[in-house]
């Protein structure tokens, strides 16, 4: 398993300048799309037509593989960071004959203005913290990002804790703000994966505080800069329970 450093980030006067060394992250982003073997040279050239030209200071490359009935499915999210601008490409494949002769791509990518970024929320599974050492790896670990203000509400019957009691209570649920969601599990990704997608986080948090809303000489704050691309819902990937 490669060693890894975390992306550091230098103050200099007023501003911050994120350095990323790649040699961070467990692979670069093409090595982690080779990896991945879902159509990489697709996948890859999508990615760099959405970068624009712009450097990738870090990356996450997340692949799912479900199994419906007899049918395997497969999609990938890749997640590129640069200095002003989170890319997100998200592709499926589908397949129209039972040969398997005629497949067609589904993609999506969406930039977002770091900026723009509300929240980055990493939730860490531990196993058997009673024995917690500060050598254990992390189990599971999901990353949310939150940019548009798009909400996910879960609802479900609430309860008094009488488990004999037959009342009904109403609902009950929680609001949570998220754009899109990715899960990340040491059993099913490797712990390089999980140890990945935690050095993204950091440096996408870097990248989104160093950064700051300007403000017009008449001291007002400008509208919030239109997105430059939308999916048509939001994503929420990760393994499922």
């Amino acid at each position: 398993m490669t060693s890894q450093s975390t992306p550091q980030s230098h103050a200099s006067g007023s501003g911050h300048h994120i350095v990323h060394n790649h040699s961070s992250q467990g692979q670069s982003l093409d090595q982690a799309l080779q990896q991945a073997g879902f159509y990489p040279r697709l996948v890859a050239d999508v990615v760099d037509d959405a970068l624009d030209g712009r450097d990738c200071l870090a990356h996450l490359v997340h692949l799912e593989t479900h199994f419906d009935r007899a049918e395997v499915r497969r999609h990938i999210t890749v997640l590129v960071l640069t200095e002003d601008m989170l890319v997100i490409t998200h592709v499926d494949d589908q397949q129209l004959d039972d040969a398997g002769e005629q497949i067609v791509a589904q993609i999506s990518t969406e930039s977002v203005p770091v900026a723009q970024i509300r929240s980055v929320v990493l939730s860490y599974m531990y196993a058997q913290p009673q024995n917690y050492k500060p050598t254990d790896p992390v189990r599971e670990l999901t990353l949310s990002i939150a940019w548009s203000g798009g909400q996910r509400l879960d609802v479900g019957p609430a309860s008094c804790g009488d488990p004999q009691c037959e009342a009904d209570h109403g609902y009950s649920g929680t609001i949570s703000q998220e754009d899109i969601v990715l899960r990340i599990s040491a059993e099913a990704d490797g712990l390089q994966a999980v140890q990945d997608a935690k050095i993204f986080a950091r440096a996408l948090r870097a990248v989104n505080t160093a950064s700051s809303t300007p403000v017009s000489h008449s001291g007002s704050i400008p509208a919030p800069r239109p997105r430059s691309g939308v999916f048509g819902n939001r994503l929420s990937r990760g393994h499922q329970r």
